[in-house]
């Protein structure tokens, strides 16, 4: 039977700055683990820790520009494009620009704190 979820719930971020996290599914808001989806809004010069979390994240940019660090490389996805990161992988996330950004991460299985992994 199809669930409707009539709105999200905010979620307490990581990082330097105040975050918005929307999560509409995942383990909060709807109690699913298999997947998580929310809408993300960080401010102009946010950075959160490192991560080598245990879920797959895919990331699409609405607004803005979002940097992903991995250990090879630094990414700047901007609005329109999408970006894959893999469980078992250090990454860190951030939004240097001055406007910041929204975007809508979808964690497989779903985002968890025990299972996310940040630095210390």
């Amino acid at each position: 039977m199809p669930i409707t979820i009539e709105k999200p719930t905010i979620i307490e971020a990581a990082g330097n700055k105040p975050k918005i996290i929307e999560e509409f599914i995942g383990r909060v808001n709807s109690g699913t683990k298999d997947l998580s989806v929310a809408k993300m809004k960080s401010p102009g010069g946010w950075v959160e820790p490192g991560q080598t979390p245990e879920f797959d994240e895919y990331t699409v940019v609405l607004k803005g520009m979002l940097r992903v660090t991995t250990e090879e490389n630094v990414f700047d996805v901007l609005p329109g494009q999408a970006i894959i990161t893999n469980k078992g992988e250090w990454v860190q996330y951030s939004t240097p620009g001055e406007d910041g950004a929204e975007y809508i991460a979808v964690c497989l299985p779903a985002f968890s704190p025990d299972t996310v992994h940040r630095d210390e």
